[in-house]
C-alpha cells in the first residue's frame, strides 16, 4: 500500500480566542477534525511542526519586529492593524505555524505534493502586521528556498480573493520569486501592492469565468517561468458565501480550481506546497468543510498519479 498524502497540523494552531471574533481561529481546529472525521487524515499520514526559528522568520521580518511580536510590546497603532488580541497562545500558533508550512515544503520536496492545514499569511509586511497576518510565510518559504539553493525559481499561486500584497512587497526586488495573484479587483486592500502578475478579477464572477482566467494564467505562467516548486494558496474566501469574498464560486468550482493547479503542476513535475489562505463565515464548521475541499482534492490527485 503506497503513502497518504501528507498534512500538517498542530494542536496549537487554534488557541483559546474571544468568542465571535471576525477572525475564525477555531477553523483550524475544525479542520483537523474534519479531515480526521473523513478518513483522510490519520496517524500515518500527519505531521506535526516545530516552532519556526528566529533565524528564519528574520529572513522575511525585522528583527526588532520579531521580537516585540512575541514580547507583546507592538506599539498601538501595530497592534490595531493585526487585528488580533496579542496573548503567549498567540503568539506560540503564529510561529508554529510558519513551522508548519516551511515542514510541508519539506514534504512537498520529498513527495511532490503536501498540504497544511493554516498557512497563507499573505498580507503580512516585513516590519509590521496586517490583515490578521503577522509573520509571511510565502515569503519566507521562498527566500528560505533560494538563499539555500534548493531551488533556482519559485512561483507563489495566490489564489485568495484578497491580493498578497505582503508577499508581493517584500519579493519585490527578489527576480527568482515570482508572485502571482488572482484577486478580486474592489477587495481588500485597499492600495494595491505590485505583484509580478496582478490578474483582478470583477465582483460576482463565477466558476466557468473563474477558471478561464486561471487555465489561461497556468499555460502561460508556468511554460514561461518553469519554477522548480509553487507555492499554492488555496484560498477559500472566492467562495459565493463567503463573508468578505464578492466572488461567486461554488464548492464545485473551488474543487475544480484546486484539481486544475494542481494536475497542471504536477504534470510538468513541479512539488506543490498547498496552504489554505483565507476564509470568513459566522458558520465555522461549513468554513471548515469548505477548507477541506484542497485536502479533499489532493488526497484525488495524489491517488490518480501514484505518489507516495
Amino acid at each position: 500500500m503506497s503513502a497518504r498524502l501528507p498534512l500538517v497540523y498542530h494542536e496549537d494552531y487554534s488557541p483559546p480566542f474571544p468568542a465571535g471574533h471576525r477572525f475564525p481561529m477555531e477553523k483550524f481546529r475544525l479542520l483537523h477534525e474534519h479531515l480526521s472525521a473523513s478518513g483522510l487524515l490519520g496517524a500515518d499520514n500527519w505531521h506535526r511542526p516545530e516552532l519556526c526559528p528566529d533565524e528564519l522568520l528574520a529572513l522575511a521580518h525585522a528583527p526588532d519586529y520579531i521580537r516585540a511580536f512575541q514580547a507583546g510590546e507592538l506599539a498601538p497603532p501595530l497592534q490595531r492593524q493585526l487585528g488580533l488580541p496579542w496573548s503567549e497562545p498567540l503568539v506560540r500558533r503564529t510561529i508554529r505555524a510558519v513551522g508548519g508550512s516551511l515542514l510541508t515544503l519539506e514534504l512537498a520536496l520529498r513527495h511532490g505534493l503536501a498540504c497544511h492545514l493554516a498557512g497563507g499569511t499573505h498580507h503580512a509586511h516585513h516590519d509590521h502586521p496586517a490583515g490578521f497576518c503577522i509573520f509571511n510565510d510565502l515569503a519566507i518559504l521562498a527566500l528560505s528556498l533560494l538563499e539555500s539553493g534548493r531551488a533556482g525559481r519559485v512561483l507563489i499561486l495566490d489564489c485568495d480573493v484578497h491580493q498578497g500584497d505582503g508577499t508581493a512587497r517584500l519579493l519585490a526586488e527578489v527576480p527568482d520569486a515570482v508572485t502571482v495573484s488572482l484577486h478580486c479587483a474592489s477587495n481588500y486592500p485597499a492600495r494595491k501592492a505590485k505583484s509580478d502578475w496582478d490578474i483582478p478579477l470583477p465582483r460576482g464572477l463565477d466558476d466557468s469565468g473563474y477558471l478561464r482566467v486561471l487555465d489561461d494564467a497556468l499555460n502561460y505562467l508556468l511554460p514561461l517561468y518553469q519554477p522548480d516548486v509553487v507555492l499554492y494558496d488555496a484560498g477559500v474566501d472566492v467562495h459565493r458565501d463567503d463573508a468578505l469574498g464578492y466572488l461567486d464560486l461554488t464548492d464545485a468550482g473551488l474543487a475544480a480550481r484546486d484539481g486544475l493547479v494542481l494536475r497542471r503542476c504536477l504534470a510538468a513535475d513541479i512539488p506543490v506546497v498547498g496552504v489554505i489562505g483565507g476564509g470568513y463565515s459566522a458558520d465555522r464548521a461549513a468554513l471548515a468543510r469548505r477548507h477541506g475541499i484542497l485536502h479533499h482534492t489532493a488526497t484525488q490527485v495524489w491517488q490518480e498519479l501514484g505518489l507516495n
